[in-house]
């Protein structure tokens, strides 16, 4: 045999050239999932979506929920869109921030809750 017959890749090692590279794709393209979600997410605080004050009570309405004065409002969304709390379960509003400005008249001068520790 000849050295330039010796240097050419056979179709052997050529196939086996190409399954080994696709396996490695392969496990790359479902690892990669994986490897990301296992990275450490941002935790910022969201930006309020409304902020004011109303009736001197300070109002933030954001994505993880409402809150007076730094403490949080519980809210329930109805299947009409429409929001309801604790506060006034009786009636329902339009928006989040009618919903805090409601509770803030029904409060008047008392204080929301501290969050109390969940159970379970």
């Amino acid at each position: 045999m000849s050295a330039t017959a010796a240097a050419l890749p056979t179709r052997r090692s050529l196939l086996r050239t190409a399954f080994t590279a696709a396996v490695l794709a392969g496990t790359a393209a479902v690892l990669a999932p994986v490897v990301r979600a296992r990275r450490p997410r941002q935790t910022l605080t969201p930006a309020p979506l409304a902020e004011e004050t109303y009736r001197g009570r300070h109002i933030a309405v954001d994505r993880a929920g409402i809150r007076i004065d730094g403490r949080p409002l519980h809210v329930m969304r109805r299947a009409d869109g429409s929001y309801l709390s604790g506060i006034n379960h009786f009636e329902s509003f339009g928006t989040p921030l009618e919903l805090a400005r409601a509770a803030v008249d029904e409060l008047g001068t008392a204080q929301l809750a501290a969050a109390a520790p969940h159970h379970g």
